[in-house]
């Protein structure tokens, strides 16, 4: 099947035939994996990468044992001493949907139709369910078919950043400092930064390519927390058990149930709010446990949950002596504003960057986690940019042709802030 794209003047790129190309690899991770990568079929692509990057006179490019790849576009002559800048982007794709056999569709000259999906005609893309469509009359919408995901997150910035390396080899005017390019798997399954090598990696900034709408820069996240909770029962014979059985299925059950309904749980909170988040119960008679996960923008609202959580407990268990319970917290990650605020610079190249690109950026949160806060707090500073993706880890996902471009230009123009 051939496509036919309409680009938006004056800046074209190869993204978008890279990422119809791209998504068609499967790469799904898996999170239940002991591996890694955590499945095999993610090195697939890393390796494809590999060869293109060669393919593009980056003779640098390599693929270590974890996956990784990484390469070096050097400076244009009388740059060598501007910083090194690095753009990274991930291969998996969620394991929560299937992105075995996805097959991409364009939809042309989007005009606010219902893009009915063909694979399942009941998957139904609608502006009225996706205000963001709104702003994209006149683009080029790529979906997948109806049964998949489409890989959008985060193929849309593996093919942004391929696509920008392929312009700048091909366009030596363009004045740039060292540029680093890594692509990395399992950043679905919280692993994407395991092995990541920094110092071999070289950058002293970088920004990863694996948000939304076009001109957002994502500086902050959350700082997380998991939380254990674990209930000790005493078992008996039920049919002797009055006054000796404590059931600590039934303890955990009341704490559960004892927890913010009206707050303090995602389902009621937005923006900078954060929340407690029961998300697996397991148990018996004898023993019974709770996992948590907890979610602030800071770390003392981290702190303040985490004692409103074992005050809770505490307060279950305590009418019965035979009861008893024991509270794990370990650290997940933390907000790499934290580490930005220091390195205000990357944030204005960014800024000036987009706006170069005629866009207005837009400085946003992230109500998550992301490989650019873990490898912040690793010594390298990170902000993550758009790369068009919606609608993530759904058989509803999209992107756009045209903001794919939007994002490539960024990168371009990044590269030439930092140049001076």
């Amino acid at each position: 099947m051939q496509y036919h794209f309409r680009m938006t003047p004056p800046f074209q790129s190869s993204a978008a035939a890279r990422f119809l190309r791209y998504v068609t690899y499967d790469t799904q991770s898996d999170e239940s994996s002991q591996s890694y990568p955590s499945t095999s079929k993610q090195l697939v692509l890393l390796k494809q990468l590999t060869q293109e990057l060669k393919d593009l006179g980056i003779a640098s490019a390599t693929i270590d044992e974890y996956g990784y790849v990484m390469a070096t576009i050097p400076a244009t002559p009388g740059k060598e001493e501007v910083p090194a800048i690095g753009f990274i982007a991930h291969v998996d794709t969620s394991p929560e949907v299937s992105g075995a056999n996805v097959k991409p569709i364009v939809h042309t000259r989007y005009d606010g139709r219902d893009l009915v999906l063909p694979d399942d005609p009941s998957v139904v893309l609608r502006q009225a369910d996706n205000p963001d469509l709104a702003e994209q009359h006149g683009h080029d919408i790529i979906t997948a078919s109806g049964t998949t995901l489409l890989g959008s997150d985060d193929k849309s910035g593996v093919a942004e950043i391929m696509a920008a390396a392929e312009h700048l080899m091909a366009h030596t005017d363009v004045p740039h400092g060292p540029i680093k390019i890594g692509f990395t798997p399992d950043e679905e399954v919280g692993r994407g930064t395991q092995y990541f090598d920094v110092r071999r990696f070289g950058a002293v900034f970088a920004y990863t390519l694996d948000g939304s709408k076009v001109g957002d820069v994502e500086i902050e996240n959350f700082s997380a927390d998991a939380m254990t909770i674990i209930f000790q029962g005493f078992n008996a014979h039920p049919g002797y058990a009055k006054g000796r059985m404590v059931s600590a299925l039934k303890l955990a059950a009341e704490f559960v149930h004892r927890l913010p309904r009206h707050g303090l749980s995602p389902e009621t909170t937005d923006g900078y709010e954060g929340y407690v988040h029961p998300h697996t119960l397991q148990g018996a008679v004898e023993r019974a446990t709770v996992k948590i996960l907890l979610r602030d923008f800071n770390v003392d609202g981290l702190d303040d949950k985490a004692k409103m959580l074992t005050e809770l407990a505490n307060e279950i268990a305590r009418p019965y002596p035979a009861a008893s319970v024991e509270v794990q917290r370990v650290e997940s990650y933390r907000n790499m504003k934290e580490v930005l605020d220091r390195h205000p610079e990357v944030i204005a190249h960014a800024k000036t960057a987009i706006e170069r690109a005629g866009l207005t950026p837009r400085f946003r949160q992230i109500r998550g986690g992301t490989d650019g806060s873990r490898l912040s707090f690793m010594g390298l500073p990170t902000p993550n940019l758009f790369a068009g993706e919606h609608n993530l880890h759904s058989r509803l996902e999209w992107t756009s042709v045209q903001d794919m471009d939007k994002a490539v230009q960024v990168i371009v123009e990044i590269c030439r802030s930092w140049a001076g």
